[in-house]
């Protein structure tokens, strides 16, 4: 099996996962402060602003380490490995997809030959 392709289809899911997260952090921004805006209240602008900035952030910050992994495992960096086994038991919770991805996660990293490619040995 060329576990290579698998790492590089793992990155890319990763990575487009991630980017999901961070397309619903703009959302969530766009959403939230633009209602206040459109209510043309400055009280309703002032903690619209606050909250959607704090969702949006939040949203974002936590979609960054998927990218990151996906990164990582385009480059095959080891630390990359770890990184997408931890992040897929939070995935385990996302039904139905990140389930998926987190079971594949799993298929791939966990084999012997995947960890050979992460330590640089041939196979």
């Amino acid at each position: 099996m060329d576990w290579k392709k698998h790492i590089t289809v793992l990155g890319a899911l990763r990575i487009g996962f991630g980017a999901l997260g961070l397309l619903a952090a703009a959302i969530v921004f766009v959403a939230v402060v633009g209602g206040g805006l459109l209510s043309g209240d400055q009280q309703a602008i002032a903690i619209t602003s606050i909250v959607g900035t704090v969702i949006a952030g939040m949203i974002a910050l936590v979609s960054l380490p998927w990218i990151i992994a996906g990164v990582g495992l385009l480059k095959f960096k080891p630390w990359a490995r770890l990184l997408s086994l931890i992040l897929s038991v939070f995935d385990l919770a996302n039904v139905p997809f990140g389930t998926a991805l987190a079971f594949y996660t799993f298929w791939v990293l966990i084999q012997d030959e995947a960890e050979r490619i992460f330590v640089g040995e041939a196979i």
